[in-house]
């Protein structure tokens, strides 16, 4: 059996890391080296690091950046943001990192994820979906940091990237994201129902209990960064939380 994966998120904007609530109010919260270096010591499994407004801009990844925090980083890092092609991915491993993490590309050019998978493999490629519930209670995909609606339900959007090759879908709450009331177990569930490959749950977790309640929802590793940046609460601890209650974790 797959051992669920406990995931710190890094946001990156500006030359710092950042927590926000809602996608807004974005709020410094230190240096990605440092964090780095501290989760390197927590028994962290993976790290996602994404550059949010990489994409907005219109710039490519930072290669050097992700050179620096790759050679301090003992654990797998998923690298974000600014992704537009096949050739930004092929530097981005080439410095360092494990596995890329697609978005806004995986909607205005579907195509780069079989590009990838076929050029780099399907482990390579995390295909990141934000949502948000609209006013009629159906979930639809953002793009460009969830600035952007995508026209596209999660579900759809899911299902063409399995089909194309995502070897994972991280699933994001827009509007519990930073407010540590819990995961949106609906959008969860339908679209770990929906796909066969791993589905990390994104975008509220405040508690323990509420990584147990995505596992419970279908999910298959849980990323999370609030919990971690502002309360006690650590990877190790939430690990020992989960494996008390029968969850496979690496200890």
């Amino acid at each position: 059996m797959l051992k669920t994966r406990i995931m710190p998120t890094l946001l990156y904007k500006d030359t710092t890391l950042v927590k926000g609530v809602g996608f807004e109010s974005w709020r410094r919260v230190g240096s990605a080296m440092q964090a780095i270096k501290v989760y390197n010591m927590r028994e962290v499994d993976e790290l996602v690091f994404l550059d949010i407004t990489a994409t907005r801009d219109r710039r490519p990844p930072d290669f050097d950046l992700i050179d620096d925090l790759a050679d301090e980083c003992f654990m797998p890092i998923a690298v974000g943001g600014g992704i537009t092609d096949a050739e930004d991915v092929r530097r981005l491993l080439m410095v360092g990192a494990d596995k890329v993490v697609v978005n806004t590309a995986a909607v205005d050019r579907p195509q780069i994820v079989s590009e990838i998978a076929e050029r780099f493999g399907s482990q390579s490629i995390v295909v990141s979906i934000d949502a948000k519930r609209e006013q009629n209670g159906h979930h639809q995909a953002y793009v460009d940091a969830g600035t952007r609606p995508s026209g596209l339900e999660p579900v759809t959007l899911a299902k063409r990237a399995e089909a194309d090759g995502a070897g994972e879908i991280l699933i994001t709450s827009i509007e519990l994201d930073g407010t540590m009331d819990g995961y949106d177990l609906d959008l969860v569930r339908a679209v770990a129902e929906a796909v066969s490959v791993p589905v990390i749950a994104s975008g509220g977790a405040g508690e323990y209990r509420h990584l147990a309640e995505a596992l419970e929802a279908g999910a298959s590793a849980l990323a999370a960064a609030s919990i971690f940046h502002f309360t006690e609460q650590t990877p190790r601890e939430a690990k020992g939380f989960l494996h008390e209650r029968g969850y496979p974790v690496r200890l």
